[in-house]
């Protein structure tokens, strides 16, 4: 979808390369994919279109609420209804959308949706003339179709052209242009519909010279391979709906970010559904103040998008996600404490607004909440996109669209409820931090992964200054063997960090004993270990798990030396992992084998570097290497599970460890 204003804001914002898709370039940042033809004119083809919905909708809100005297829609309820009427046809036509996405050349379909568009923006060029608001809807639901089209395409395209390490700087990019777009747009509208006498006119001609430059710039997009060009259509939309929902919700983790990313938008759209009646009535501010609000609104989502590929590495990291949800809650909170009790004054210009210091905290807590949505939701796009299947991937991004249109056309009655029932503005903000709260912290106990990426996210970089090399030899999809040499209490929590992919541990069972690493273990699904010797029933059933992680496509890290070192050096291996690769071998699955080495962690609080009373022990004194101590892993060349002999991996993971 691409992010309009209100809920139609929200609405208007996924890894395969196709043969026929340009070749990757070698990255060296997010922004240096705005010089790469693969990238550049879908960028600006999805930014015109953007600044086009904001001017267009914005222009049409402020004209609603300042401007027109509509008996039929009250100036408080004009978000809301034009929000609603733009998520419509999200909910009707999605799952054709889809299809259509997922069947055609994803450029043809692009170009055909902008040439839409130009149609749209004429017929809105005569609405605007005649001040005309039931034209003016029209076209607000004929704009909710076109978006409705474009949103599988843009995100089944990303994954088409960029690699895997590039899908959270790419989307992150989308989602930064996306919100720049929409500040540009809704300012534009908000002061061109203003202007005495030529207002209209001027919002007409402006959205019309939009559509023509983005579909330009469409015809510029390099072609791309249809992903299931034999899919036969089903154009009855109620049957494809269920089909879609039943699709996506096939693979339980694409759909769990399915879910999360829809609580996102129904969030998000009681916020900017409200901005124009927030401005004017809790704020008592013009028209700039209402665009003045859009403004940092739309900066923090850009900066929250634009930090992941930062925070994460260049890589899929959803441990952002817990991150920003805390982030939400907080300053969605402040923000009700901030702008309750206002004095009643009369209406301010922009100027007299930003005088008063109390105001400053309201634009604080809008910005950072909006930053800490971006954080959010940037990683969660880029899990559907790496983790949903090629051919079907326009058609799960359908089914997000249409769970994202419940979810706002829901925020949209509850806001309306709320606010029918007396609630100001300030306490429905405050329900939705609260609701924010327990809805996350829901999400985060039906999906561990997203809190034991937090923790390995937390651990990687403000406990140690963690540096990965060769994390592109960590496969990207199928199983794989992960083998590295047993520092700490905390190595798997460090290669959860390292890897984009859920990794499953085969661990001593004593470690599960720990206090809190352990609950972490058992919430990462970690397989616990005995010796054979002590518990041969737990060995077997052991082994047992491990094949099946591998039989079902995962990777499994071992620790093949058993134990961890209590001296800082490396000990033999153990036989344990020829076990699991003769029974893979068995079972005809080809399983290479990724050595790995963690470097400078020998020493550190979670080593067992103290000798007390004859034992080495781990976890005493907390600063003995001070904070945010360096520290690394060395990942190799995967080999054939046909080569990988315990003595051969000892020496590799040698050689990763001496690399330093």
């Amino acid at each position: 979808m691409r992010k309009g204003f209100a809920l139609n804001t929200l609405a208007s914002s996924n890894n395969t390369n196709a043969a026929a898709s340009p070749a990757p370039a070698a990255h060296t940042g997010q922004f240096a994919l705005l010089g790469q033809r693969r990238f550049a004119p879908f960028f600006w083809t999805q930014f015109a279109g953007a600044a086009n919905d904001n001017l267009f909708k914005f222009a049409f809100t402020v004209m609603v609420t300042y401007q027109l005297q509509l008996a039929w829609m009250k100036p408080a309820m004009a978000g809301l209804v034009i929000g609603a009427l733009f998520i419509l046809p999200f909910l009707l036509f999605s799952a054709t959308a889809g299809q259509i996405a997922d069947k055609f050349d994803k450029t043809r379909v692009m170009r055909f949706v902008k040439t839409f568009e130009i149609v749209i923006m004429l017929i809105a060029f005569w609405g605007f003339l005649r001040a005309d608001a039931v034209v003016l809807l029209g076209c607000v639901f004929l704009m909710g179709l076109h978006s409705t089209l474009f949103g599988p395409v843009k995100f089944a395209y990303l994954p088409q052209v960029l690699d895997s390490h590039e899908l959270t700087g790419g989307n992150g990019m989308v989602e930064m242009g996306t919100f720049v777009a929409i500040l540009l747009g809704q300012v534009a509208g908000g002061l061109l519909v203003a202007l005495p006498q030529i207002g209209h006119e001027a919002v007409a001609v402006s959205c019309v010279l939009l559509a023509l430059v983005g579909r330009g710039v469409a015809q510029v997009i390099p072609r791309t391979q249809a992903t299931d060009p034999g899919l036969k259509i089903n154009w009855n939309p109620v049957s494809e709906t269920w089909r879609n929902l039943k699709l996506a919700h096939g693979n339980v983790v694409v759909f769990r970010a399915l879910l999360g990313i829809s609580w996102m938008w129904f969030f998000g759209a009681v916020f900017l559904a409200q901005f124009p009646s927030f401005a004017k009535e809790v704020l008592h501010g013009n028209e700039q103040v209402a665009s003045l609000l859009l403004v940092v609104f739309s900066l923090g989502i850009g900066v929250g998008s634009l930090l992941c590929e930062t925070l994460s590495r260049r890589q899929v990291e959803i441990g952002l996600v817990p991150l920003g949800a805390f982030g939400m809650t907080v300053f969605s909170v402040d923000l009700y404490f901030a702008s309750r009790g206002l004095p009643a004054v009369p209406t301010m210009g922009l100027s007299a607004f930003l005088a008063q210091p109390a105001h400053w905290r309201v634009m604080a807590d809008l910005g950072l909440l909006s930053l800490f949505a971006g954080l959010y939701s940037v990683p969660m796009y880029a899990l559907i996109q790496l983790r949903s299947q090629p051919t079907h991937r326009a058609r799960i991004i359908a089914a997000n669209n249409i769970l994202n249109a419940l979810f706002m056309i829901g925020s949209s009655v509850i806001a309306g409820a709320l606010l029918g029932a007396g609630f100001t503005i300030p306490q429905v903000f405050l329900f939705t931090g609260i609701a924010n709260a327990v809805v996350a912290f829901y999400i985060f106990l039906l999906v561990p992964e997203y809190l034991l990426r937090f923790c390995a996210w937390i651990l990687s970089r403000l406990v140690y200054r963690f540096k990965v090399r060769g994390d592109e030899h960590i496969p990207d999809n199928g199983p794989a063997l992960l083998v590295c040499n047993h520092v700490s209490f905390v190595d798997a929590v460090l290669l959860m960090a390292a890897s984009p992919r859920p990794i499953r541990f085969l661990m001593d069972h004593r470690i599960f004993r720990v206090p809190v690493l352990g609950w972490l273990f058992k919430l990462a699904k970690a397989i616990p270990i005995a010796s054979q010797k002590d518990d041969p029933e737990a060995y077997e059933r052991a082994f047992a798990q491990a094949a099946q992680v591998l039989r079902e496509g995962d990777l499994l890290g071992i620790f093949p030396e058993g134990a961890i070192t209590r001296d800082g050096q490396l000990q033999p291996f153990k036989g344990g992992m020829k076990k699991i690769l003769d029974a893979a071998h068995a079972e005809g699955l080809a399983v290479p084998v990724v050595p790995m080495a963690l470097t400078d962690l020998w020493g550190s609080y979670f080593s067992r570097v103290e000798v007390r009373d004859g034992e080495n022990v781990a976890m005493v004194r907390p600063f003995r290497r001070g904070m945010w101590s360096r520290v690394g892993l060395n990942v190799g060349a995967p080999l054939p599970q046909a080569e990988a002999q315990p003595e051969l991996l000892h020496r590799r993971v040698g050689e990763l460890l001496s690399a330093g």
